[in-house]
């Protein structure tokens, strides 16, 4: 079924359309080549020349057997899938023209215990038939708002499947993809966070979080969002001295009618305050500074201090399928290595990706002088990001764990990992396999004012 889609959200929209161009959308006849040579969501569909990548043949949108729905932790759907070869710091140079700048300088950095064990490609990404709808009418209809700042005419899907325009505007749009990607209607989820130290110590961060995809409300239209994409909260669970804090984010479509609204419960004052600097490189306490704000989901919020430029298409080893690291029961100290994820539990394979590069405009602060952004061509996730201080030297490489949550169906991570390579530290946002359950999805609705600044105390402290 397709859901309604209206262009334009009224007066406040059509000043903020007016303040500056936007990019206009492609026509009906480049937009039929979703579903024929390009996939619904508008990868090319045929494998490449070497046979390394297959073409796309309708995902994983079926469960294996003996899955008994959300919230059980997934079982391996190719449980029989060997690896391939192992990439190392001793062969790097032979795979040196499929790896980003960032997994090179983890081989460099970790040459010991840094691998990549390389599998064959299963393009597994899917997206229900109705979500494939407003994809393809998103195609001829959205637009980028002033420069960056938001989104019109999309609703309910990816709103760029066919990238069009000049280099700045593709760049916009596969982050704006990245934005607003699939990820389910609602859901819930108890997962932990650590800093892992240089020595290998850490220190688990335990909390409850729960988010309303807004944007595809199944009930709702573009004209009904109120400018919100996606509703999220999260409640601090342990340890004692963070428990009871929690966080309310509205995040917002047209960033020139609102930005980003934020609230945060402090428990020992019992109160609730808006937070104004829940964006771009603020700290994250509980990430022991190794995540800023704009770093979580490996990229959020809004585009406005840099100056974007897109590099165009590569095929690169990423992070996919990785079923193995999330199954119930392996010890978070299994899963933990010194200096990054246990590479024996983790499975790479080759894939498209377009790549985005992000300049600090000049009198712009941020703590990242330059971002590169790899972007899985099939579902847009960013799944690699190299992180560039003020020197120019890399600092900070993120690698997103993706795999297929076949009950949705679609791609999204299992855990977002975030590793210093000066500080010799690592962040991983996203364990729950020494809990009972994983994310449970929901096709429910919620009502709006469950995401209430005024509820957040009173929920913050049952």
């Amino acid at each position: 079924m397709t859901h309604n889609k209206n262009v334009l959200f009224g007066g406040l929209l059509a000043l903020s359309l007016a303040a500056a161009p936007a990019t206009a959308a492609v026509s009906a006849s480049e937009a039929a080549r979703l579903g024929q040579d390009l996939t619904p969501f508008g990868s090319i569909k045929a494998g490449n020349e070497a046979g390394t990548i297959p073409p796309w043949n309708g995902g994983l949108s079926e469960p294996p057997a003996g899955y008994e729905g959300t919230g059980q932790h997934h079982i391996n759907p190719f449980p029989d899938d060997e690896v391939l070869f192992t990439i190392t710091a001793s062969n790097l140079d032979n795979y040196s023209e499929h790896l980003s700048e960032g997994i090179r300088a983890m081989l460099e950095t970790y040459p010991t215990t840094f691998r990549i064990p390389v599998y064959q490609s299963r393009r597994t990404h899917a997206v229900p038939d109705w979500v494939e709808e407003n994809i393809r009418e998103n195609a001829t209809s959205a637009s980028i708002v002033g420069e960056s700042e938001g989104l019109s005419g999309a609703y309910g899907g990816y709103p760029f499947p066919i990238l069009h325009g000049n280099n700045e505007e593709k760049a916009w749009q596969v982050m704006w993809n990245h934005l607003t990607r699939w990820r389910g209607i609602s859901g819930t989820r108890r997962t932990s966070e650590v800093a892992v130290q240089a020595n290998g110590e850490y220190s688990l961060v335990t909390s409850q979080q729960e988010v309303f995809f807004n944007f595809y409300n199944p009930d709702g239209s573009e004209e009904e969002l109120d400018n919100v994409i996606f509703y999220y909260l999260s409640f601090t669970q342990s340890p004692p001295r963070l428990a009871g804090g929690a966080i309310l984010v509205h995040e917002t479509l047209n960033q020139i009618i609102s930005p980003r609204n934020g609230w945060g419960y402090n428990a020992g004052q019992r109160r609730v305050r808006r937070a104004p600097n829940l964006g771009y490189d603020s700290p994250i306490a509980a990430a022991d500074n190794l995540r800023t704000a704009d770093d979580t989901d490996i990229f959020n919020g809004a585009m406005d201090k840099y100056t974007w430029s897109y590099k165009g298409l590569k095929e690169v080893y990423i992070p996919y399928n990785n079923y193995r690291i999330g199954e119930k029961g392996t010890p978070y100290s299994e899963i933990l290595g010194m200096s990054h994820l246990n590479p024996d539990l983790t499975r790479w394979e080759l894939h498209r990706v377009h790549v985005v590069e992000a300049d600090l405009k000049e009198g712009e602060r941020h703590i990242y002088a330059k971002r590169r952004f790899y972007v899985d061509a099939d579902s847009w996730n960013v799944v690699l990001m190299d992180q560039y201080d003020g020197r120019g030297e890399l600092w900070r490489v993120t690698v997103g764990m993706l795999k297929n949550y076949y009950e949705l169906p679609g791609v999204w991570t299992v855990l977002d990992v975030y590793h210093d390579l000066q500080a010799r530290r690592y962040h991983v946002l996203g364990l729950d396999t020494e809990e009972p359950t994983t994310r449970v999805f929901s096709d429910d609705v919620p009502n709006k004012r469950y995401f209430s600044p005024s509820s957040l105390r009173r929920r913050s402290v049952r």
